[in-house]
């Protein structure tokens, strides 16, 4: 398989299982702990490895999300807690979870290496977000929180190339979420507001932005060789069965 091939195939899986996590309710709880809401958890704990910016400049590097959405979350958190302690708390919930689901799988040590390869082998240019995460110490060392944590950083890379794909193909953020799966359910879902653009014109050149994304996250998996990439796919789709159903795997949730 060629290096585009792999980060194609596998990115459904990365995006969803680099999220799973965030749907524990234990991870949920966390949010109380910390004084502040689920959805300002959610914002505050991806865009908050940025470290204390503006709620603009969240949004800027969150892109999918709507920035007045953003804005209701990052301000509501900061009111309690610094951006950055929320990202340290998501991503101890991320490697606690990992411990807790991926230790058993067979093949953990294998998959948590060959992901921790692609991660520092992915080109960060004009992706902030996954450059903030992949900065961050990782505090669980089980090979299912170390596999977990590469999941989330991944997820990060995926999402900051669609983005940059989005952007090229002449879209909006807003267009993107609208011309995906979910349709006006993922735009409400990201604090867009109605009325919505016509998807129709906008279906091609999404399918287009995927084929560019897949282009851009293809360094990191080069790294890996054919049969390494073939081995990560196989190891991937046998922890997406043994994690079972999930709910959101979008780049833009």
């Amino acid at each position: 398989m060629t290096p585009e091939q792999v980060a194609a195939a596998s990115k459904p899986l990365v995006l969803d299982l680099g999220d799973a996590y965030s749907r524990c309710p234990i991870t949920l709880r966390r949010a109380r702990l910390l004084g502040i809401s689920g959805w300002a958890f959610y914002v505050s704990g991806r865009a908050g490895a940025l470290g204390d910016v503006r709620a603009e400049t969240a949004a800027a590097a969150l892109g999918f999300i709507a920035p007045d959405a953003v804005a209701d979350g990052w301000d509501g958190a900061a009111r309690t807690v610094r951006p950055f302690e929320v990202a340290a708390a998501t991503l101890a919930e991320c490697c606690r979870w990992g411990s807790q689901h991926l230790d058993g799988v067979p093949g953990v040590d294998r998959l948590a290496g060959l992901l921790e390869r692609a991660v520092a082998a992915a080109d960060a240019s004009g992706m902030p977000l996954f450059a903030a995460w992949r900065a961050m110490p990782v505090p669980g060392r089980t090979p299912g929180a170390r596999a977990a944590a590469a999941l989330r950083r991944l997820r990060e890379h995926f999402t900051g190339a669609y983005l940059l794909a989005v952007r090229s193909s002449g879209m909006t953020p807003l267009e993107a979420v609208l011309a995906g799966p979910e349709g006006e359910a993922g735009a409400m879902a990201c604090g867009w507001p109605p009325p919505y653009p016509p998807v129709g014109p906008l279906v091609r050149r999404r399918l287009w932005a995927e084929a560019v994304t897949d282009r851009l996250a293809a360094p990191a998996y080069a790294a890996l060789g054919p049969v390494d990439g073939a081995d990560l796919l196989d190891l991937l789709t046998a922890t997406r069965a043994h994690v079972g159903p999930t709910v959101r795997s979008g780049p833009a949730a």
